[in-house]
């Protein structure tokens, strides 16, 4: 599997032909008999995915230990455990993925993703058909004390919200447009930073209200790069309101994380049309993507993870 993933291989057939004459390194690998495509199909649809699900998180735990001491790039929170949570859609052919139903004439399943900022480290993947809302997947985590957690618009609920609060975690997130508020008091703004105004608010719609009772802290900032206005929601109250705004910046990673696995490895397409067999292939990309970290820290190297990617795709093959 991790074979067809680096070197794009269209099918079961396309990876047994491709594997076929390579006997010798089979045998040295562990393979004692050829590799035949009804077996690969056999274990994509009946073979429980949770086993690489259990193998990926076993090397994303070695992964943390690795790079624990890497300080983010980010003044004032080198030392922090930032999360960034967002999810991405692999689109499907309904008559062939009939249980991913998304849309009317669309298959799609999600892959939601909390990543590790220190390293882009996924700690947590979660699999689903395209129709469950991104808001939803926070009912499933554990938020850990201190730690920040970076989410989009789409994540805005202030019940669940209010739970990243209770386990003393901290969010940062952005305002949607309609947002109620009323402001208790502003805070002093350093001049040429770009952030336009530091509030401190309270909710005033009556069912926000109730599922976020507390205090939030309200920041506008200008980017100085595009001249786009963003409003930011957190409820930390001592981080300068720009370390704020970079600390939403630094979102991006998982944009990248997702543009890498796209463009890297065989994920919008698949080797087999049942749940298990997707599952299954992401999770086998996870495990791959992680033990390739694993390794660039091991070894020291400082090329970027699309090199190495592209390098053993080459060599392997």
């Amino acid at each position: 599997m991790a074979f067809g993933q680096l070197t794009f291989r269209e099918s079961l057939r396309d990876l047994e032909d491709s594997l076929r004459p390579r006997q010798r390194q089979l045998y040295h690998l562990g393979f004692r008999g050829s590799i035949a495509r009804s077996t690969l199909a056999e274990a994509n649809a009946t073979r429980d995915w949770r086993i690489y699900k259990d193998l990926a998180l076993l090397l994303v735990g070695r992964a943390r230990e690795l790079y624990v001491g890497q300080p983010l790039d980010i003044e004032g929170l080198e030392s922090a455990v930032v999360f960034a949570i967002d999810s991405t859609t692999v689109d499907l052919c309904l008559s062939l993925f009939p249980w991913a139903r998304f849309r009317k004439t669309k298959a799609a399943v999600k892959v939601h993703t909390q990543l590790d900022l220190r390293g882009s480290i996924p700690t947590l993947i979660h699999v689903t058909d395209g129709k469950v809302h991104d808001v939803n997947w926070l009912d499933q985590l554990t938020f850990e004390r201190g730690c920040f957690y970076i989410l989009d618009r789409g994540y805005i609920d202030f019940g669940r919200l209010a739970r990243i609060q209770k386990a003393e975690a901290f969010f940062v997130t952005r305002a949607k447009s309609n947002l109620g508020f009323y402001v208790c008091h502003s805070q002093p703004v350093p001049e040429g930073s770009g952030v336009v105004c530091d509030q401190i608010i309270r909710l005033t719609d009556p069912k926000s209200k109730a599922a976020y009772p507390n205090k939030l802290r309200r920041i506008v900032y200008v980017d100085p790069d595009t001249g786009k206005r963003l409003v930011f929601l957190t409820n930390n109250f001592i981080l300068p309101a720009l370390t704020i705004a970079l600390l939403y910046k630094a979102r991006w990673q998982i944009e990248l994380f997702f543009k890498l696995i796209k463009m890297n490895f065989r994920i919008k397409a698949f080797f087999g049309r049942e749940p298990n067999a997707v599952y299954t292939q992401v999770w086998c990309i996870i495990a791959i993507y992680t033990l390739l970290l694993i390794i660039r820290k091991q070894l020291g190297l400082k090329v970027s993870m699309h090199t190495m990617l592209t390098v053993l795709s080459i060599n392997i093959f």
